[in-house]
């Protein structure tokens, strides 16, 4: 028997190979598939199966391409709100062997109508499954959110009740393998670590610890979930099939003349914060490399030409496979070397930094021209904030930054000042000027102030 997790980066997105028998199937791949296909020749197997936990909200699907290399079959759950035009529809209780394999179905809706769980069985063991893989209804200290209906709120959250009691039927020995990991959108309270069986998440994990299930639906009701603008995106492409990956990862040169006739709706510098922020190109917007796959499908729309600005080269090869796994592959090119490039006499712009002392002087002053704004999430905020502070999260001001005066002063601010680079990157790239950064931000205030 033959099992590997693979990982994807900053989407903290787990799809996994499994195969006996020469066959294997591939659970929840991604768009740039090629990794399966690898994996599976090194090891002697043939993809025949490829099962879908879900359709994914948070990035491509790539189960309608290996599909078409290989000729494996896809198996998709009832219920998907639309034709999955590339799958078959599998049910609970239907079985798929491959050698001493064998994978049960079992329909675990909650968090998506059609979500399935996928139960491994040994044949050379009888007394229960080896593991399941559980998509998106149960993770590592944390279970899967249910805000993707909400007008059916709690009855979604009690159908995902009723599905996390049927995974523990399994059994406490049961290895669960879940479809993401911590720092997922798809979750708020995943642990740090990515193994764990039934046993351990049935005696642990906050949520399975609820018994009630009245008490399970409050508590998920009560949940404060964001949904960026691009999860429409990849629900609709995650029917229909998305097209292929770019075969090149990385996108072309460009030097300054080409940059500034690229057409490009955005200029996206991936550079660290503190580098956008001592100096970046007029008009570009900050979203450094590793903070991609959670920010740009807030900022950035379907067919927009995104043009690249980065330290180095490997910096435009990982932001282009960020954007390219959440269908964002309209890039034009990449340019690196701002620093040469205001050698050229390129104009440049930068945003201040400032420090704790700085926002309490300005906050005792009570400026009818300043405000401190935080960007954190509502329930970071609701746990702690600072006095005399307004709120709207950084992913809400791809719209709400309409409703700010662009000559007034901002200073922005999140839990260090990573987000706070990104709100203020955002608002600079529409024409705010008045702007700067509290640098350390939240862990800073309370690091001074208790």
């Amino acid at each position: 028997m033959f099992l590997e997790k693979i990982k994807t980066p900053g989407l903290s997105h787990l799809s996994y190979i499994i195969g006996s028998g020469g066959q294997a199937a591939v659970i929840d791949p991604r768009r740039d598939f090629e990794v399966y296909v690898e994996r599976a020749r090194a090891e002697g197997l043939e993809i025949t199966h490829i099962f879908e936990t879900h359709r994914n909200e948070d990035l491509l699907s790539g189960s309608p391409i290996l599909a078409d290399l290989t000729g494996a079959t896809v198996h998709h759950g009832p219920n998907p709100a639309g034709n999955v035009a590339f799958a078959n529809t599998t049910r609970e209780g239907d079985c798929f062997e491959l050698g001493q394999l064998k994978i049960e179905v079992l329909e675990t809706p909650g968090h998506t109508d059609d979500h399935l769980a996928f139960v491994i069985h040994d044949s050379e063991y009888s007394e229960g499954p080896v593991g399941v893989f559980t998509g998106d209804a149960l993770f590592v200290g944390d279970v899967g959110r249910t805000d993707f209906y909400p007008e059916r709120k709690e009855e979604v959250a009690g159908l995902l009740f009723d599905s996390l009691q049927k995974l523990c039927r399994l059994g406490d020995q049961a290895i669960i393998y879940p479809a993401h990991g911590a720092g997922s959108v798809c979750g708020s309270g995943m642990a740090d670590r990515e193994f764990s069986t039934i046993g351990h998440e049935r005696r642990n994990n906050p949520r399975l610890r609820i018994s009630d299930r009245d008490e399970f639906i409050k508590a998920k009701v009560a949940e404060h979930h964001y949904q960026p603008p691009y999860f429409r995106l990849m629900e609709r492409l995650n029917l229909e099939g998305a097209d292929a990956a770019p075969r090149i990862m990385r996108p072309r040169r460009l030097g300054l003349d080409d940059l500034r006739e690229s057409g490009a709706d955005h200029l996206v510098d991936v550079r660290e914060p503190l580098a956008y922020a001592a100096g970046h190109m007029p008009g570009a917007m900050c979203l450094p490399v590793g903070m991609i796959p959670a920010f740009a499908g807030w900022f950035l729309g379907e067919g927009d030409r995104i043009a690249l600005v980065a330290s180095e080269e490997d910096q435009l090869a990982h932001a282009m496979a960020h954007l390219v796994r959440i269908g964002l592959d309209n890039v034009v090119g990449g340019y690196v070397g701002v620093v040469p490039a205001a050698a050229q006499g390129k104009a440049m712009r930068s945003i201040p930094m400032i420090g704790t002392e700085e926002v309490a002087r300005r906050l005792d002053q009570d400026s009818c021209e300043w405000t401190l704004l935080d960007v954190r999430d509502a329930d970071e905020r609701q746990d702690a904030s600072i006095d005399g502070s307004e709120h709207i999260y950084v992913g809400e001001l791809n719209t709400r930054w309409k409703e700010l005066d662009r000559d007034r002063h901002y200073t922005l601010m999140c839990a260090s000042g990573m987000r706070a680079s990104v709100a203020a990157g955002w608002l600079a790239s529409q024409g705010f000027k008045r702007l700067d950064i509290y640098l350390g931000s939240m862990g800073a205030w309370k690091n001074a102030h208790g």
